[in-house]
């Protein structure tokens, strides 16, 4: 890549030059996302076969393993532009992992809040104190401390450095999250990532991977759609007294 290729990309780091691609951007990711979760869910609901042990409430599993991997998906990404706001100082970086937390505890509290659902019939209670569910939940407290930490501090520059540190401590709750069913005995499943567990062989049926595969594309689409929607959100409430802030929003 040359020189001058690199400097373009690296304009994209200025909130003002960033500002209006994430407005172009985000149409398409929106229409995109509707379409994938459409055909997931069609696929899931309506062409999936029912499962011969648990029956039709199997399905809640479209949307449950997707919303999972996203939960711990988005805290990874989260961290990781944390960190880098925090080594290098960037704006950017810091606003994006802002604009990453809300979302990424609503899809932690779907994942909770549907295996709830799945958990009744298939265990007989809402709720257990499995590991699993555990640190998921734990999870949802990080996104939440996340967001409650920067709230509470009104300089933006030391919530961001104080959200980066939690964030940062916080991943190591992840690989907790992914390998509690391999190191304790817990009621969950095993990680349904085991799907593709041999290279060519599938251990799930393929009318099961593929929307789940879908739904998982759908998921991470629409979680970019509202990323760029709240970084523009954030991105003009801490630009609020630039110039350029001003020109674009004057009548």
């Amino acid at each position: 890549m040359t020189k001058s290729k690199r400097f373009s990309w690296f304009v994209f780091s200025s909130p003002q030059t960033f500002y209006p691609l994430a407005g172009a951007l985000q149409p398409w990711f929106a229409a995109l996302a509707a379409l994938l979760c459409a055909a997931g869910l069609y696929i899931g609901f309506f062409v999936a076969p029912t499962d011969a042990q648990q029956g039709e409430s199997y399905r809640i599993i479209f949307i449950h393993v997707p919303a999972a991997w996203m939960s711990m998906f988005l805290y990874l990404v989260m961290g990781f532009w944390s960190g880098v706001g925090l080594v290098l100082n960037t704006r950017l970086s810091s606003m994006v992992a802002t604009a990453l937390a809300p979302t990424g505890a609503l899809f932690t509290f779907i994942a909770l809040w549907t295996g709830a659902l799945w958990g009744k019939p298939t265990w007989g209670t809402w709720w257990v104190w499995d590991a699993r569910l555990t640190s998921e939940l734990i999870l949802l407290f990080l996104y939440i401390g996340f967001m409650a930490l920067q709230a509470a501090i009104d300089d933006p520059r030391r919530a961001d450095k104080a959200g980066a540190v939690l964030a940062l401590v916080g991943v190591v709750n992840i690989p907790i999250i992914h390998f509690s069913v391999q190191w304790w005995n817990t009621l969950h499943q095993p990680a349904s990532l085991s799907a593709i567990n041999k290279i060519g062989a599938p251990a799930i049926h393929p009318s099961l991977l593929v929307p789940l595969l879908v739904m998982a594309v759908a998921f991470t689409v629409f979680f970019a759609t509202v990323l760029l929607m709240r970084l523009r959100a954030e991105i003009l409430h801490r630009e609020r007294y630039t110039s350029w802030v001003t020109e674009l929003v004057k009548p």
